[in-house]
C-alpha cells in the first residue's frame, strides 16, 4: 500500500493540487487505512521527498511552500481518525530547532504521540532556551523531542542540552532529537549530548517507549565543572552539504 499510494500522493502533491491530495486520503480513510498509516507510510515520507527535493534545488520554493501546507492541511484531517490509547502515564514535550519554518514533522509527532497515550506538550519553535527550561522544571516531562531540519538550528540545540543539564532542574528526562538534519548526519544526535535519537516519528515512539529513565552525571561537590569544547563540528559540515 505504502509505494502505491506514497507515488499517487506524490504527482499532485507537487503540482500542489489540493483536491486530489485531499481525495487520494479520503478515500484511504474511508477504506478503513489506519490514520497511523497514513502518516507513516505517505505524509512523512512525502514530507522527507519534499526536503530532499528542495534542497537539491529539484524543485522551487513556492513548490516546496505549496506541498508543505497541503501536508500540514492534511495531517489535520488525518488526526482526527487516530485512534487514542489507554493513558501512559508518561509525559513528553515537542519542540522545533530555531529557524525552523515549518512544525510539520514535529506537528506529526506530537499526533502519534498523542495516539498512543502519551501526555502531549507542543510547544512548537521560536522558544528561548530560559523558557524551555523553565518549561522542562514546570512539566518534568520523561522526554524533551527536539525536530529539525535544518543545520544552523544545530548549535543552538546544543547550547540548550547544555543548559538543561549543567542547570539539573530534572536530570532523568531524556532528550530525544529527530528530523532531516540528524538523518543526513550519522552521529551528529550524539555529538551535541541528546540522549536519544530516531529517523522517524513511528521509531520516536518506540525508542521513547523503551528507554529507561536517564541517569544523572554524578558531580563531587567543589570540583570544576567540565568545559565543552565549541569547535567547528565535521559531522555537522557533512549535514549543510
Amino acid at each position: 500500500m505504502r509505494s502505491r499510494l506514497l507515488d499517487r500522493y506524490l504527482e499532485p502533491l507537487l503540482q500542489g493540487n489540493r483536491g486530489a491530495c485531499r481525495e487520494l486520503i479520503r478515500t484511504a480513510i474511508e477504506s478503513e487505512t489506519p490514520g497511523h498509516k497514513l502518516y507513516e507510510d505517505v505524509l512523512w515520507p512525502a514530507m522527507e521527498r519534499v526536503e530532499k527535493l528542495y534542497r537539491s534545488d529539484e524543485i522551487s520554493m513556492v513548490t516546496e511552500h505549496m506541498a508543505t501546507r497541503i501536508n500540514r492541511a492534511l495531517a489535520d484531517q488525518i488526526q482526527q481518525s487516530l485512534p487514542s490509547a489507554s493513558p501512559k502515564g508518561r509525559r513528553i514535550l515537542i519542540m522545533c530547532a530555531p529557524g525552523e519554518s515549518e512544525e510539520l514533522g514535529a506537528q506529526m509527532c506530537a499526533d502519534l504521540f498523542e495516539s498512543d497515550g502519551w501526555g502531549v506538550y507542543f510547544v512548537g519553535g521560536g522558544v528561548p532556551n530560559d523558557e524551555v527550561l523553565s518549561l522542562v522544571g514546570q512539566l518534568r516531562p520523561d522526554v524533551l523531542l527536539v525536530f529539525g531540519t535544518e543545520p544552523h538550528g544545530v548549535p543552538q540545540i546544543r547550547e540548550m542540552i547544555d543548559l538543561i543539564r549543567d542547570v539539573g532542574s530534572h536530570p532523568t528526562m531524556n532528550i530525544m532529537v529527530s528530523g532531516g538534519v540528524y538523518t543526513r548526519a550519522d552521529g551528529l544526535w550524539s555529538e551535541i549530548n541528546a540522549d536519544l535519537y530516531a529517523p522517524t516519528a513511528k521509531k520516536a515512539i518506540k525508542v521513547a517507549n523503551e528507554a529507561k529513565p536517564r541517569i544523572p552525571e554524578v558531580r563531587i561537590p567543589g570540583a570544576p565543572k567540565k568545559r565543552r569544547r565549541r569547535r567547528r563540528s565535521p559531522v555537522l559540515a557533512a549535514a549543510e552539504s
